[in-house]
């Protein structure tokens, strides 16, 4: 039925219009051959008129209805559609159907009018297909899935694969060929095809292993020094992902770099919401010593360890006279150390700190000793993933370390500056029976 309106419906403007317009300009006097090329420049200038007319209507009517009715609705996704110009890419569809319709009214140019109206319309399904990829990856942005599993790349992809489709039918058109001689004689080209799509096809390979292994997420901060990155990431495309160092410079990285090299990924940290504070302090070993009395007597007023140098001493006590140790020579038996009291403290210090996570591992262990004397580390987390607060955090502990280290009568080490020197040097000129002249007399 279809078929026959439309057959019907080209024999009367075929009949009808063009042969009127030649009639009209016969009677005016032209010639035959004058009036035929006249009545048809003059179907052609109603058909591309009326193709304007059609534009119009769809462009500034029709389209400002439905943008009425998309912001007026409560839905938002639709609103994604108007944002990246998909139904105003749909509106030149308008005028290229008319014109392939109607292009018998051009006579003799109708194939060649039909051709360009072809291609006209796989240009416009083409920009519009690749406005609406744009849109489907605006409204799958808006959900919290699209930081684990970002779709860009894939759509990237798809956006490849209509290009090429719709380049190779522009093509066929415009040369008259069928598009699928061409698709044969691609197999032939394979290779250079492979060389230009090289990033592009090892980026869509790479973001599927990305994200089946769910490797990295936009907002993952990862470290990948060899393509000095270190800061989030932002961006995951087809064949870049680009990392906002904290140093406010963009790196782009290639997907297949990620598969094929390491980097680290972060996002294990902030989803635990503690950050590792690593850290040692170096102890004199000269200041390490056993405890008096007076130095116990003295520790017992600090509550953190008030209760554990209470039971330690107990246990010493009781294990040395089960013994029969003699304790009056300090070498004999059991007996506590300051840097045994002041690593405890250190422990329960932490144990009480309102920003240290208490759910995750705490240790404040001794590291083998070094020529920069006895490393003491505080290996614990920060109840905050934030870098500033943290930084804050870690700060203040080890003030508050450094700080009460000589109340357990113990010296940090640092390697000896121009003070220490010249102190040294002081001592040793005021020391008597020593020459202090230039010429030793």
């Amino acid at each position: 039925m279809a078929a026959f309106l439309s057959v019907s419906y080209r024999k009367v403007v075929d009949r009808n219009v063009i042969t009127r317009f030649i009639d009209y300009f016969t009677k005016l006097g032209l010639e035959t051959e004058a009036a035929g090329w006249a009545g048809m420049a003059a179907g052609i200038a109603g058909l591309l008129v009326i193709s304007l007319i059609a534009y119009l209507l769809a462009r500034f009517v029709l389209l400002r209805l439905l943008s009425f009715y998309i912001r007026s609705n409560r839905f938002q996704w639709d609103n994604r559609f108007l944002e990246r110009k998909v139904f105003h890419r749909l509106c030149h569809l308008v005028p290229s159907l008319l014109l392939y319709t109607f292009s018998f009214t051009f006579g003799d140019f109708q194939p060649v009018v039909q051709r360009f109206a072809a291609i006209y319309i796989i240009v416009v399904v083409i920009l519009t297909l690749d406005a609406l990829l744009n849109a489907v990856d605006d409204i799958y942005n808006s959900f919290e899935v699209a930081r684990k599993k970002p779709i860009k790349g894939y759509l990237q992809g798809i956006k490849v694969f209509i290009f090429v489709i719709g380049a190779i039918i522009a093509i066929a058109q415009l040369i008259g060929k069928s598009p699928v001689l061409l698709l044969s004689g691609i197999g032939a080209m394979m290779a250079v095809v492979l060389l230009i799509f090289q990033d592009s096809i090892l980026g869509f390979v790479a973001g599927i292993q990305l994200a089946a292994n769910d490797m990295v997420r936009i907002g993952d901060w990862i470290e990948m020094p060899k393509y000095n990155a270190d800061g989030d990431v932002v961006d995951i495309s087809l064949t870049t992902i680009k990392v906002a160092n904290f140093d406010r410079t963009i790196t782009t990285i290639p997907p297949h770099a990620l598969v094929k090299d390491s980097f680290r990924n972060w996002r294990g940290m902030v989803e635990a919401g503690g950050r590792r504070i690593k850290r040692s302090i170096y102890i004199d070993t000269g200041s390490i010593r056993f405890c008096t009395d007076a130095m116990l007597a003295r520790f017992r007023s600090i509550h953190l360890i008030k209760g554990y140098i209470n039971e330690r001493q107990a246990e010493i006590d009781a294990y040395n006279q089960e013994h029969g140790i003699d304790v009056s020579e300090m070498v004999n038996g059991r007996h506590m150390t300051n840097i045994e009291t002041f690593r405890v403290y250190i422990q329960q210090y932490l144990r009480s700190h309102p920003h240290i996570h208490q759910n995750m591992i705490q240790m404040v262990r001794q590291l083998p000793p070094g020529e920069h004397g006895l490393p003491i580390e505080i290996y614990a987390f920060a109840a905050t993933t934030d870098w500033v607060v943290y930084e804050g955090i870690q700060a203040d502990i080890f003030d508050h370390v450094m700080a009460v280290a000589p109340r357990f009568g113990l010296q940090i080490f640092q390697e000896p500056g121009g003070h220490d020197l010249r102190a040294a040097l002081g001592a040793t000129a005021g020391q008597p029976g020593r020459c202090t002249g230039s010429s030793g007399l």
